[in-house]
């Protein structure tokens, strides 16, 4: 297989990893009100996505090449909400990251901010 296929099929792999990780969730998702169908991920099943990598000091990812991941606790929640509104719209590039922006409303990426952006 060629290396761009191969990071491809990885990436498909950890989207669906992650949608995974919320359909085992034991916390339900709420309804948004007014939006038949369409279910919120609620702060602590988005937290549980983020903690995976943000919370481990010093980790580095292998895919799609080794990267530093940065600590999100404390950075500025303006700054969280506009880095996950370029992943959800593909202006950052991350497959995982972008997998994980693309699942959440605007309202858990302020959430999320708020929750981060006070934890030092």
């Amino acid at each position: 297989m060629s290396h761009h296929l191969v990071k491809l099929v990885l990436g498909a792999a950890l989207v669906l990893a992650g949608g995974t990780v919320l359909a085992q969730s034991k916390a339900p998702a709420a309804e948004k009100p007014g939006a038949p169908g369409i279910k919120e991920l609620g702060v602590e099943n988005a937290h549980a996505m983020c903690i995976g990598c943000h919370g481990i000091p010093g980790y580095k990812t292998a895919f799609p090449t080794t990267y530093h991941v940065p600590r999100i606790a404390g950075q500025q929640p303006g700054y969280i909400v506009s880095a996950l509104k370029a992943y959800k719209s593909g202006e950052r590039s991350h497959p995982s990251m972008r997998g994980i922006a693309t699942s959440l409303t605007e309202d858990d990426m302020k959430k999320l901010a708020e929750y981060y952006g006070g934890h030092k």
